[in-house]
């Protein structure tokens, strides 16, 4: 979907009010994450999937390499204080037709994968 054609206001309003940033984040941390997991350049798109999990640690991650020790910061700015804030913009992306998702995801997916305080706590980054 060209970027044009999204509709920012009525997914925010879906997802739950989260800014810009935090959908542009998980639009690139998706891409970040698949890259991880499949490797660069492989294979195609439609079978470049990740679940839910592996999406929330790719997005851990990839706060980390973006932000490093102010990557929760960032992340509580936006309103993202849980694992089930990713989901709930992933879904809205989905809904409006920005990703897509295979018949096995669902929201649940992004239940309480990880405790933000333990995740982002300075002993794991450094």
């Amino acid at each position: 979907m060209a970027e044009a054609n999204i509709n920012w206001k009525a997914i925010r309003k879906r997802a739950g009010s989260y800014p810009q940033e935090a959908f542009q984040f998980v639009r690139q941390g998706l891409t970040h994450t698949s890259s991880v997991v499949h490797g660069e350049g492989q294979p195609a798109e439609a079978e470049r999937h990740v679940n839910g999990a592996q999406l929330c640690m790719g997005l851990r991650d990839f706060a980390i390499h973006q932000y490093g020790l102010l990557a929760r910061t960032v992340l509580a700015h936006w309103g993202i204080t849980k694992t089930e804030d990713f989901g709930r913009i992933v879904f809205a992306l989905i809904d409006a037709g920005v990703m897509r998702k295979s018949a096995e995801d669902c929201p649940e997916d992004f239940q309480g994968v990880f405790e933000f305080d333990e995740a982002f706590s300075v002993h794991e980054l450094v």
